[in-house]
């Protein structure tokens, strides 16, 4: 049994500001990749709009085309509730996603230049998604900036947990809180996801961790510490935001899976993977993208204890 539930997020987060379109039968085939490396969950594609995120245009194509395993949460971010109507009417045909992202931001001027309404609005729609989806499948609210906004500096760590406490209220037990730029330390990780666990227990959190300025896995290893047991990352540390992002501060990738899963398992953290299909992923994710990724990783090769247990 896993100690922990990494959730593969290259599909979606990874490939969301890439500047060419990767073919649907190649993210098929990624995915397919994940479902058989072991991941419990997996983020599959986005119900954005085709014309302002063209990158996910096909959506449906996927999440028909690949391979879902019993047991394994496939996610589909849903900015609206006409894109929950979309997810729905794929889900009634048992070729949708089972997990639906639904995403709030902790401050108000992030929810203006990300979202470009205001919080009370995006938490209206935000309850209707939640009451149109409600029942169907497992919802997951998801906090932008939870850990220090661009614009704002710090956020009150108060106020996240009333946003958790909201989206349990909602139905939406699963919160994947997000360091969007890279603003977290491991001492603000460690106090936010104690503080969770004591208000709000019914809360399942999930550490969402960009590596900006280099403290992504040491992150990590805070949230686990305070009882965190659900975490996102993305092959080659691709996602986030790229430099080009006018708020962002260089490049704020997501945390290497390939780094986190080593990491887990040479403290003796079970994530439930297979190693040699891990690093099958890894080199696949690169061959489609056509660069060398950010995995430390992808390079060195494993820590002792993966050692002996990889073979490829």
């Amino acid at each position: 049994m896993a100690d922990i539930v990494l959730c593969e997020c290259f599909a979606r987060d990874g490939l969301q500001h890439e500047p060419v379109f990767v073919p649907t039968a190649l993210k098929i085939e990624l995915i397919d990749m994940f479902t058989a490396a072991g991941f419990p969950r997996i983020e599959a594609t986005s119900y954005s709009h085709p014309g302002q995120v063209p990158a996910f245009r096909d959506a449906s194509d996927v999440l028909a085309g690949i391979n879902m395993r019993p047991g394994t949460f496939y996610k589909a971010t849903c900015p609206n509730l006409r894109a929950v109507d979309r997810a729905l009417a794929n889900t009634a045909v048992d070729r949708g996603a089972s997990e639906f992202s639904l995403l709030v931001s902790a401050t108000e001027s992030h929810t203006a230049r990300n979202l470009h309404t205001n919080r009370a609005k995006q938490w209206q729609n935000v309850a209707d998604m939640c009451a149109r989806a409600g029942g169907l499948v497992r919802l997951v609210g998801v906090i932008s900036v939870a850990f220090g906004c661009p614009f704002e500096g710090k956020v009150d760590q108060g106020e996240v947990i009333d946003d958790v406490a909201h989206f349990v209220e909602l139905g939406a037990r699963h919160i994947t809180l997000g360091d969007t730029t890279g603003l977290a330390t491991p001492r603000t990780v460690a106090t936010l996801f104690k503080r969770l666990t004591e208000e709000v227990p019914d809360a399942v959190p999930i550490a969402h961790f960009h590596d900006t300025r280099g403290t992504g896995l040491a992150n990590c290893l805070a949230a686990l510490d305070a009882g965190c047991t659900h975490f996102d990352s993305s092959f080659g540390g691709v996602g986030g935001h790229p430099a080009e992002i006018e708020y962002g501060t260089g490049y704020t990738g997501n945390v290497a899976t390939e780094d986190l899963f080593n990491l887990f398992e040479e403290i003796g953290v079970s994530t439930g993977l297979n190693p040699d299909l891990v690093l099958a992923a890894s080199r696949r994710c690169e061959a489609i993208l056509g660069r060398q990724l950010r995995s430390s990783v992808a390079r060195a090769g494993y820590g002792m204890k993966l050692m002996e247990r990889h073979h490829v």
